[in-house]
């Protein structure tokens, strides 16, 4: 197949041609869809957001994030829920925590109604403030630490007075060693404060002792994605492009032959012309009965899409001319007159009416009998009277394999193919004047069966 199935107008003939089998795949994948949905019930999700007080980096933030969704806050709120058959293990695929601007921790919680996913997310912010405050030592789990420095406050304000009373009873004169000594000094409580105030400041207490929820979560009012009517249409949308990147992947692999050397080439013969056929219904349409075929005709895909669009006929003299050039082609390649066969495919209906037409015009020729030739066991008369074969075949209908066993089997009943003709549809001028019968009315044809004496 060339390049051009993957073309916009190839797409644009799949949308014209397949519209109605893409509108029924495109209906049963909403089906699919809304059955996920049934399967799948909906979710509700819920947020609820912590303030950090202070100054913080954004990798203390992440950092936050990671233990709001840790196990360990993870199986402290799941214990406070009760929920029956829902651990921390569970609530690990429903829970989500992110670092906001203004240093905020939105903590999420996805449930299957809006009322418990606010209590899911409420109790999860509850628990991760009080988790966060314990580690800290804001709740008394770490007193030696506490105690630890109220001591050293305790000293630091007795380092301060020893200082001022250190200073007093230095030289009151204005001696420089007087000067010196209580220069450092005043350096020395300087250097105490500065060293308190930074210790206050790095102190676990105050990092994150000043944590707060910012109010209830709000009651989710609507379902969390995917909901019902997103996975509807995704279904319906995904069988849609199924459907048509299948085409063209049909399309692609496609070895038919379409260009009258090809065929002639495969069926190692010569091609003597193209002929047209008037279209009177769509070509390559199957005229089989029974539910499978009126599923088939109902869908649109009893008839091939790939084909290209008939053209408009010229006039009925232009269309027998073509039929004769043929016929005069075959006399000229022909050493004396002589009985063929005219070789036509099962199933193909623009070639069976191409060779009657064929027929009828070469009446002062060489004298023609149509047989029909099934593609997948091809089984041609032997010689008797008839000492050739002539294959007429639409174009895009046949692979290089299935015509090379028609042409086989006819060298195996001795019968030379001499010159192929390919058959193409056009669209008849609608204008005719009521009573005047067509000049390419064909004749009753003898068709063969297929006769005794072939091989496959």
């Amino acid at each position: 197949m060339s390049d051009d199935t993957i073309r916009l107008a190839t797409i644009g003939r799949i949308l014209r041609r397949r519209w109605r089998l893409l509108a029924a795949l495109a209906v049963v994948g909403a089906l699919v869809g809304y059955g996920t949905s049934v399967v799948f019930p909906p979710r509700y999700t819920a947020s609820a957001s912590v303030l950090l007080p202070g100054q913080r980096e954004e990798r203390e933030l992440l950092t936050q994030a990671e233990i709001a969704t840790s196990s360990a806050v993870l199986d402290r709120a799941a214990a406070a829920l009760g929920w029956t058959a829902v651990s921390g293990g569970k609530l690990r695929d429903r829970v989500s925590a992110t670092a906001a601007d203004g240093n905020i921790v939105k903590i999420s919680g996805t449930a299957d109604t809006p009322e418990r996913a606010q209590r899911l997310s409420d109790e999860l912010a509850r628990q991760f403030v009080t988790f966060a405050a314990r580690i800290a030592g804001d709740n008394n789990t770490a007193p030696d630490a506490a105690a630890g420095a109220e001591a050293l406050r305790q000293k630091v304000e007795q380092s301060n007075r020893r200082i001022t009373d250190l200073a007093n009873a230095a030289d009151p004169g204005q001696t420089v060693e007087g000067v010196q000594a209580r220069t450092e000094l005043e350096k020395l409580r300087t250097a105490l404060q500065e060293a308190m105030k930074k210790l206050d400041q790095a102190g676990p207490a105050t990092s994150t002792a000043g944590m707060v929820v910012m109010g209830p979560a709000a009651r989710p009012t609507g379902e969390a994605p995917p909901t019902r009517t997103q996975l509807i249409v995704a279904g319906a949308l995904l069988f849609f492009l199924l459907a048509i990147i299948g085409h063209l992947a049909a399309a692609r692999g496609n070895r038919r032959l379409r260009t009258g050397p090809e065929i002639a080439a495969a069926l190692g013969s010569t091609l003597l012309g193209s002929v047209d056929v008037p279209g009177e219904r769509p070509a390559h349409r199957p005229t089989g009965r029974g539910p499978r075929a009126w599923i088939r005709r109902l869908l649109g895909i009893d008839a091939r899409w790939d084909m290209p669009t008939p053209r408009v006929s010229g006039d009925e003299a232009g269309g027998r001319i073509r039929y004769r050039r043929v016929c005069e082609r075959l006399r000229d390649q022909l050493p004396a007159p002589r009985r063929l066969l005219v070789v036509v495919p099962d199933g193909d209906e623009v070639a069976r009416r191409a060779a009657g037409q064929l027929v009828a015009e070469a009446e002062s020729g060489p004298l023609l009998r149509v047989v029909g030739v099934s593609v997948t066991q091809p089984m041609v008369p032997d010689r008797g009277t008839e000492s050739g074969a002539l294959v007429v075949l639409s174009a895009g209908s046949w692979t290089a394999e299935e015509l090379a066993g028609i042409a086989e089997a006819c060298a195996d009943a001795r019968h030379e193919v001499v010159g192929a003709v390919v058959a193409g549809t056009v669209r008849a001028r609608p204008t005719r004047s009521a009573g005047h019968p067509p000049d390419d009315a064909t004749p009753a044809l003898a068709v063969g069966s297929h006769a005794r004496g072939g091989s496959v």
